[in-house]
């Protein structure tokens, strides 16, 4: 039997207690984790804009900062994602800083003091030409992760690369909590091949989305797919990989909301309106994850962070300053009140909206002596439903490119012929939206019930870029088709509403 002398043990310990004491910076730690731990993601999609609008009432990216603090406040787990498009479409694409168009730079500067922790392609980060697409990959400070999307360099299909560095196809961030739980979560990044963009190659997203989550399955304990793509295809999406923990995407504009099986979906409104906030708590052990997702108004209640706010207001004032060199006054009301305006991609290219109603309206009213005015769907770029009161900035933003209004007398059969190709161009910017005075009845095109007759003559009020043959599958009408008889000269006195297009709409929104 072990002989124990009790006063040298209390003794010993009365010592180790006193070194304890008096260095507590050295503490005697145990391994107490329970194999949980919670991840809290801030979810935004579809962002063109950095400062809020409807009046000041909705977004901006101040506010999204404040969100993602405070969310990292009650858990420093917390992640804020970007599920594609931000760089394009933006009326700051059409603006130059520092002698170069600034195409994005506005919003990765956001994006990168607000905190944006990772981020995907969305099929409009392909509108600018490559060399902007690659200077503001290597301007922005957060994580990009693209699992079928590709650069063509010649011959070759390469990963994007930020100054120098690949983009991973998968991307895994490691995150532990307080009692020692570590967790790895993996990231796939989608995004749907519709920009044709020259610079650009896709793969399958399905194809792709399974060979990556193979591949992270393993080694994680939680797999996410960040997408740009349709609804429909998120739900194929989860169906088809069930193990899948969440699917943070994209690309509607609006805020959706689905569960397939075990799979959450979540988008959030366009132009940072809403965020969604997503936790996660996941069990390490046997890798179940629970989710809670909400939708969280960013408006008015929610303070900005200052730091954010100081970027967005050097941008505006940037912005603002080139629009009143054009004759603009960004923040004046034109539209005070009416039902919301419907300039959303996936409406304005399969039919009219009370948006491009009006603003054909606006082009007949300063062209007076036409008997048909043209616009083409691609002109309008906000991809967005813009609320009362609307002010210029709206209208700016909203057509981007501007442009002037051209008077054209042309002969029946190339008007016709314009007409026929825009119904073969639905659901593309060359899907054209004209009076309503022009109607189909059965292929047969009447203007104010009369048929449009091949060899009269026709004057037409158009925008400068369709007259440039620059329009899918519009390439003919330009001023050397023998069936144009007269191009009229273009009008560039500010006080002329057929200047600038926007212009015209302005003031016609005056006048309602």
């Amino acid at each position: 039997m072990l002989n124990i002398d009790m006063k040298k043990i209390l003794s010993w310990l009365s010592v180790f207690a006193m070194l304890v004491a008096c260095n507590p910076s050295k503490k005697v730690t145990t391994n107490t984790s329970d194999d949980k731990i919670a991840i809290t993601i801030v979810q935004i999609n579809d962002v063109y804009e950095i400062a809020p609008l409807d009046g000041g009432k909705s977004g901006g990216m101040a506010r999204v900062a404040t969100i993602k603090k405070e969310q990292e406040n009650r858990n420093p787990n917390t992640m804020l994602v970007m599920a594609g498009d931000f760089l394009s479409p933006s009326v700051y694409n059409s603006l130059k800083f520092e002698g170069n168009r600034i195409r994005g730079r506005q919003m990765v500067d956001a994006m990168n003091v607000a905190g944006v922790d990772l981020a995907v392609f969305g099929n409009h980060e392909f509108d600018i030409p490559e060399a902007d697409v690659q200077s503001r990959i290597n301007e922005s400070a957060f994580q990009w992760v693209s699992s079928n999307t590709f650069q063509k360099k010649g011959n070759a299909v390469i990963p994007f690369e930020k100054n120098g560095i690949p983009f991973p196809a998968t991307y895994i961030k490691s995150f532990t909590d307080a009692d020692g739980t570590t967790a790895r979560v993996g990231f796939i990044g989608l995004t749907l091949p519709f920009n044709k963009a020259p610079f650009v190659s896709y793969t399958d997203v399905f194809a792709s989305a399974q060979k990556y989550y193979d591949q992270l399955k393993d080694s994680c304990d939680a797999v996410i797919a960040v997408t740009h793509q349709a609804l429909d295809d998120d739900i194929k999406l989860a169906k088809q990989i069930p193990g899948l923990a969440l699917i943070i995407g994209g690309h509607e504009h609006e805020r959706h909301f689905a569960k397939i099986g075990n799979v959450y979906i979540t988008k959030a409104d366009a132009n940072a309106k809403s965020a969604y906030l997503i936790r996660m708590n996941l069990n390490t052990k046997t890798r179940d994850a629970a989710i809670e997702a909400t939708i969280q108004d960013v408006d008015e209640k929610i303070a900005t962070d200052p730091v954010t706010d100081a970027v967005v207001k050097k941008w505006t004032d940037i912005a603002n300053s080139s629009y009143a060199s054009l004759g603009f006054d960004a923040t004046k009301i034109c539209l005070q009140k009416g039902e919301p305006l419907d300039g959303r991609e996936a409406y304005i290219r399969t039919q009219s909206t009370n948006f491009t109603r009006l603003i054909v309206s606006a082009i007949e009213k300063a062209s007076p002596t036409a008997a048909v005015a043209i616009v083409n769907s691609g002109s309008i770029r906000v991809d967005d439903i813009l609320a009362m009161p609307v002010t210029q900035y709206d209208v700016i933003r909203s057509l981007p490119f501007g442009g002037s209004i051209m008077e054209v007398d042309l002969k029946g059969g190339l008007l016709i012929k314009v007409l026929n190709v825009s119904q073969k161009n639905v659901g593309s910017g060359g899907f054209l939206q004209y009076s309503a005075a022009l109607k189909n009845d059965n292929g047969n095109w009447l203007l104010n019930n009369v048929p449009v007759e091949a060899d009269k003559i026709y004057k037409v009020a158009i925008t400068d870029f369709l007259m440039s043959g620059g329009e899918a599958n519009l390439e003919f009408l330009n001023k050397d088709n023998p069936d144009i008889v007269k191009v009229y000269p273009l009008f560039t006195n500010l006080d002329d509403s057929r200047s600038d297009v926007r212009r015209a709409i302005i003031r016609y929104m005056q006048g309602l």
